[in-house]
């Protein structure tokens, strides 16, 4: 026959592990949501200070532009295109699926960098493209659009998949820097433009947070579940 305080004893080491187990994801899954909702005021600072510099005045495109600290910034030039463009296959922009172009644009101060000019239909491909002089407002940008899973571009197609700043400027012949043009005072009509904004730049911490939170609290319910069913276990059994 069983003493009380074995009982009790025995019944407390039986409820140790589930407890441990509880109360050891319960803090996991809240860190996680903590941490997540950490991450989106850190993305929050970084779309502020992209809105910040976009919205600040326009300025001559910099001699030597940095990633660092030129990166969105607004800038003013004028030149043409020379007619030498590659083409970046894009789906889920704006304006739809086709090819960005990425233009040679020539500046007046005789500088040659890369243009994004916009987006080409996928049954233009072949059409000639213009050339209109043209003083510009773009955005200074270094996109991230390249990595390990990236296919090589079809040269013989000329068809990329990324806009791989470094590659495109040695192919066109450029200083590696790339404009995305929002607005000028001619275009070429085979192209939308698509200026850079910030809507396309994920910030799902919030979402994410909402989930681990969710999860801590059926976590929270399971574990309660197990106690209890393992209390009225010893209680019948008794």
């Amino acid at each position: 026959m069983f003493t009380n305080a074995g009982v009790t004893d025995r019944l407390m080491r039986q409820l140790l592990f589930p407890i441990l187990v509880g109360l050891g994801g319960l803090a996991i899954l809240l860190w996680l949501g903590m941490w997540q909702l950490d991450r989106l005021q850190w993305k929050q600072e970084i779309l502020a200070g992209i809105d910040s510099r976009m919205m600040a005045e326009p300025v001559p495109l910099p001699d030597a532009p940095t990633e660092a600290e030129d990166e969105y910034r607004t800038v003013l030039l004028s030149g043409r295109p020379s007619g030498e463009e590659l083409h970046v296959l894009v789906s889920g922009t704006q304006a739809g699926t086709g090819y960005r172009v990425i233009s040679a644009f020539e500046t007046d101060t005789g500088r040659r960098i890369l243009l994004d000019q916009g987006l080409l239909d996928l049954d233009e491909k072949d059409a000639e493209p213009t050339r209109p002089r043209m003083d510009l407002r773009g955005t200074l940008l270094w996109p991230d659009d390249v990595n390990s899973s990236t296919p090589e571009p079809d040269l013989a197609e000329n068809t990329w998949f990324g806009r791989d700043v470094a590659r495109m400027s040695e192919a066109l012949d450029t200083e590696p820097l790339l404009v995305v043009l929002a607005q000028a005072s001619d275009y070429d009509p085979r192209l939308t433009p698509l200026p850079v904004d910030t809507i396309g730049i994920p910030n799902d911490h919030l979402e994410y947070a909402i989930t681990w939170f969710l999860l801590a609290v059926v976590w929270l319910s399971m574990s309660l579940y197990w106690v209890i069913r393992t209390l009225r276990r010893k209680e019948t059994g008794a």
